[in-house]
Formats: C-alpha cells, sequence, structure tokens
C-alpha cells in the first residue's frame, strides 16, 4: 500500500451549503477541527459517523457536471446504500438533492445531483 484516503473532495461554489447538505444525508460533524486541514471560507471538511471524510473545496466560477453529458463530465460520484430506494429518494430531494436517472423497477440504483450537480448514487443495499 502506497497510502490512505484522507478524504474525498468535490470543487463547489459554497463550501458550507454543499457540506451541510452531506451531513443532512450522512451524518457526522462539519467543520471539526483536524490538523490536516485549516477551515476557512474556502474550505470545509465533514467527518462523517462511518470515518470517511468528505472536504469541499471553493472553486471560483465552478461549473456543474452535467451528467451524462461528457462535454461537462461528472468527476467522480458517491455511491451511497440506503435500504429503502423511494424513501431515500423523498429525503434526498427534500434536501436540496435533483433526480437525474430514476431508472427502472429491476435496478437497484438510482443517480441524483446533489445541490453543487455532482452526481451520485442511491443503491440498494444491506
Amino acid at each position: 500500500m502506497i497510502a490512505k484516503l484522507q478524504c474525498v473532495v468535490l470543487d463547489c461554489s459554497d463550501v458550507r451549503e454543499l457540506s451541510r447538505f452531506y451531513r443532512s444525508l450522512l451524518g457526522g460533524v462539519v467543520d471539526q477541527p483536524d490538523p490536516r486541514w485549516s477551515l476557512d471560507d474556502d474550505w470545509s471538511t465533514l467527518h462523517t459517523d462511518s470515518g470517511l471524510v468528505l472536504a469541499f473545496q471553493r472553486a471560483e466560477n465552478h461549473q456543474p457536471p452535467r451528467w451524462p453529458d461528457p462535454a461537462h463530465p461528472q468527476q467522480f460520484h458517491l455511491d451511497l446504500g440506503v435500504q429503502d430506494l423511494d424513501q431515500a429518494q423523498e429525503q434526498v430531494l427534500k434536501l436540496g438533492a435533483s433526480l437525474l436517472d430514476a431508472g427502472d423497477d429491476k435496478r437497484s440504483w438510482r443517480i441524483y445531483a446533489d445541490p453543487a450537480g455532482h452526481p451520485f448514487c442511491l443503491v440498494r443495499g444491506d
């Protein structure tokens, strides 16, 4: 092993808004003191209850991805496991996510965009 994942960093125009969105979705602590990063208007973190850290970096003139448009690629995405897709969908839409692809009844995932336009999937799982 060469390295350990410290965090996943998402570019956005409003670091606080996006960190609060993901806190509502995943739980955890926004801007928990951590010697690895300094927190300011351009950088926010979410330490999730599972130990994963998401970081949010302000990008001036942020241009969100437009899934599935290859001219504006998704850049990355998160797969988030849920028990009930319908219930989870209702909750994420209330938080400000938008549905990109509902799929069909046979598929075990749906694709959404967070408020900054980053795609993520809700995946039915254990």
